[in-house]
């Protein structure tokens, strides 16, 4: 299995779509390696070309904003893409663009195995959770995939762009701390029935 260093290589250095052609720095995902939850957006925008790091400029600081309000910081999260590159002209990335980057986000997944997967944007939520998902009638609404908690809410640049999205953006972050609480009860709950369970089996 790679390492997190070793797979930033190989996106560093991808060459699997045009997107390869213009882009001024691959953007691989950043944060918490060991952290319970996981974002996903679709693709860098120009900022992020710029600087190598994903959401920087103003989408960036609204997510900053977003996870103080819920008593959290990017340190405990990983935050990710599913497209490496950014598309010109900050257009939706392509499916072949897409799929062409899959594997690495599937393999950042297996890195992290987290426990809660947030998607940031439409475009996101129907890759990963399903092709038709309508995210302006279903955000925030939680359901389980093999062990794994999935939600989507808006992308921070949409509700830059109509703040009236924004209450609705901070509910769902709410919704997000309150189910990171609960899924870290069902861990402590599993530990302490665990090492219940050994005091009966060792007698030392």
């Amino acid at each position: 299995m790679y390492t997190y260093e070793e797979l930033k290589g190989f996106v560093d250095h991808c060459s699997r779509c045009e997107l390869c052609r213009t882009r001024n720095h691959s953007v691989m995902g950043k944060g918490n390696l060991h952290s319970p939850i996981l974002f996903i957006a679709e693709a860098p925008g120009r900022n992020e070309d710029r600087d190598g790091v994903p959401f920087t400029g103003r989408s960036g600081e609204l997510f900053d904003r977003l996870l103080r309000e819920i008593e959290m910081k990017r340190e405990e999260i990983y935050l990710t893409n599913i497209v490496k590159c950014n598309p010109p002209g900050n257009r939706d990335p392509h499916p072949n663009e897409q799929e062409a980057c899959i594997p690495y986000l599937k393999y950042e997944t297996l890195l992290l195995r987290p426990k809660i997967i947030v998607c940031l944007g439409r475009i996101a939520a129907q890759r990963i959770i399903r092709p038709d998902y309508r995210i302006t009638r279903e955000h925030g609404v939680f359901l389980e995939r093999k062990n794994t908690w999935l939600t989507a809410v808006y992308h921070p640049s949409a509700v830059l762009r109509d703040e009236t999205k924004l209450p609705q953006m901070q509910e769902d972050f709410r919704k997000i701390r309150e189910k990171l609480e609960e899924v870290r009860g069902e861990v402590k709950v599993n530990i302490d029935s665990i090492l219940t369970k050994s005091n009966h089996m060792v007698s030392w």
